[in-house]
């Protein structure tokens, strides 16, 4: 609930420090004492638009501080927090700040966190619903009639969404598997054309490099074929250095032993020998590394060529068109086995779909069972706040195949007429803004169980009645406030004034040029002071205080 509430320079307002308590708290005032700063004010933290003209004249910025407590953050609030990364303690209230510049711009903070403006605006149907002579949100939104309706009639909404869930996905599923067959069937010509050439070229992986590397020697073969046939008349011949070597060395090997350097340069002669070996060895292999045969040479130019111009067809590397290939022939294989995978695909969405339909059309008679209760519950509320005449309705409209969602199948909107034989039209369009508010009441108190957001306020409700009427409003408000937690109620009228747990008086007072707007909580006194003053005027007589002592006593 709303625990404080800080305004500094809004509008009148110079400085306020108000705290608030459970049950029903009213706000009295003569008019134009400035309840409707507060009301700003407090929208203010709620997200509303920041104007400039709520900056008290003669400050360069305003701000107003809401607290609000909880015995457990509601669950959608802690979500919303979490997402936008504001930490609050278990047990801390919920601060927040919002500040406003002269010259334009504001800021807002969450427990000295900074928030955006669209953060506060989720929050706020959570925290505070305001209920007025122009509301336009809360229960007057029939976005939200279908929530209010499901929990009046306890309608299984968890599993009607698993249901919708389920339904979804195996569409998802099927929806993929034909637009996959459709797309196979309609490349399979093509698939075919190209599977063939490739199974003809039989491309493998690697092939390019070992192609590459082999026209590589043999063009370099053929660049070295004039020095390398030359080198092999030197090597091969009986005259060539080699055998020369050998033959020295046999003749030089009969006379070594004659003496110790010829022992040694025979050692040197046969390393020699050993050496030359070894090139000749070399020479003979490179030359048959690097033989140069054309018709080989222009094989594998052409394999290249083919190979190469494959992969550019296919926009791909060499060595992915194997790769390539199996994923074509899988792609062949989906068009053969995609039928009965469609079949089973469809068996599963049809089956999805009778699910959600039966789920959804449970929630359906649990709707309507619910809103001839509901419609029930508000008619008996209507008489005693002088609606005698007015009608409601919860209209439940099926909704077409393709906006079937997670909430089923209908459409549920609050409807009213408020003369006899007069069409029933959506709540939100009543002419009357007393007739709208005591409206609200009358759906709030029959939905109270339902629980809501954790302040609620109404703003002159009572305008327009009093009476017999005006203490119907004040008893239903009370009643309200007991189930809800906690009420605010702005009005004029003494018969709901005296319902309050507390009283708070609105009051402006001007010196010289300077006109200020305060707000006191009253002592009892001070209450039967006011509300002698709303049953009399401006001359409070005792015979109002009397009649006021009866109210205050009657409650």
């Amino acid at each position: 609930m709303l625990t404080r509430l800080s305004i500094r320079n809004i509008v009148l307002i110079e400085a306020l420090d108000l705290t608030f308590a459970r049950g029903l708290g009213v706000l009295t005032g003569e008019t134009g004492a400035g309840k409707s700063i507060l009301l700003d004010a407090l929208g203010l933290v709620l997200g509303d638009r920041a104007e400039t003209s709520l900056v008290r004249a003669g400050e360069d910025k305003a701000s107003v501080t809401a607290s609000f407590e909880f015995a457990a953050l509601p669950a959608g609030i802690a979500a919303a927090l979490d997402d936008a990364e504001i930490a609050i303690e278990p047990g801390e209230p919920l601060l927040i700040r919002r500040q406003v510049k002269a010259d334009g711009g504001s800021k807002a903070f969450i427990n000295d966190q900074a928030a955006s403006v669209a953060l506060l605006r989720e929050l706020a149907p959570a925290l505070v619903e305001l209920h007025g002579q122009h509301d336009d949100r809360g229960l007057v939104n029939p976005r939200g009639h279908r929530l209010l309706l499901d929990r009046y009639a306890g309608t299984d909404t968890a599993g009607l969404e698993r249901a919708f869930a389920d339904w979804a996905r195996t569409e998802a599923q099927l929806a993929e598997a034909r637009g996959a067959v459709e797309q196979a069937k309609a490349d399979q010509d093509l698939l075919i054309a190209h599977l063939a050439e490739l199974a003809a070229l039989e491309p493998v992986a690697g092939e390019e490099a070992r192609l590459a590397g082999a026209r590589a020697d043999m063009q370099k073969g053929e660049k070295l074929s004039d020095d390398l046939e030359t080198l092999r008349h030197l090597w091969e011949g009986s005259d060539s250095p080699l055998a020369s070597l050998r033959v020295a060395a046999r003749k030089l090997d009969r006379i070594a032993e004659q003496h110790a350097l010829l022992a040694e340069a025979l050692a040197a002669l046969d390393r020699a020998v050993i050496e030359a070996t070894e090139a000749e060895d070399k020479l003979r292999a490179a030359a048959e590394a690097l033989v140069h045969d054309p018709h080989e040479l222009e094989r594998a130019e052409t394999r290249l060529f083919e190979l190469r111009a494959a992969a550019r067809k296919h926009r791909c590397e060499v060595d992915d068109l194997p790769e390539l290939m199996r994923t074509m022939r899988a792609r062949l294989d989906a068009i053969e086995g995609g039928e009965a995978q469609l079949d089973a695909l469809e068996a599963a969405a049809k089956e999805a779909r009778t699910a959600y339909v039966a789920a959804a059309e449970a929630a359906h008679a649990a709707r309507v069972a619910g809103a001839e209760r509901l419609d029930a519950a508000v008619a008996a509320e209507l008489a005693p706040l002088k609606l005698d005449a007015a009608r409601f309705r919860t209209a439940i409209t099926p909704l077409p195949e393709e906006r079937w969602n997670a909430h089923g199948m209908d459409a549920v909107e609050f409807l009213i007429s408020t003369n006899p034989g007069a069409d029933f039209a959506p709540l939100g369009k009543i002419a009357s803004g007393g007739e709208l508010s005591r409206f609200i009441l009358a759906l709030k108190v029959a939905l109270a169980e339902q629980g809501g957001a954790a302040t609620i306020i109404f703003d002159e409700i009572d305008r327009g009645v009093g009476g017999a009427v005006a203490s119907a409003i004040g008893e239903r408000l009370a009643r309200l406030a007991s189930q809800e937690g906690q009420l605010l109620a702005v009005t004029h009228s003494p018969q709901v004034a005296a319902r309050g747990g507390q009283h708070y008086l609105i009051a402006k007072a001007s010196s010289g040029i300077v006109t200020k707007t305060s707000v006191v909580l009253l002592d009892p006194a001070g209450r039967q002071e006011e509300i002698a003053r709303m049953l009399s005027g401006a001359e409070v007589t005792p015979e109002a205080r009397a009649q006021a002592d009866r109210l205050l006593e009657g409650v």
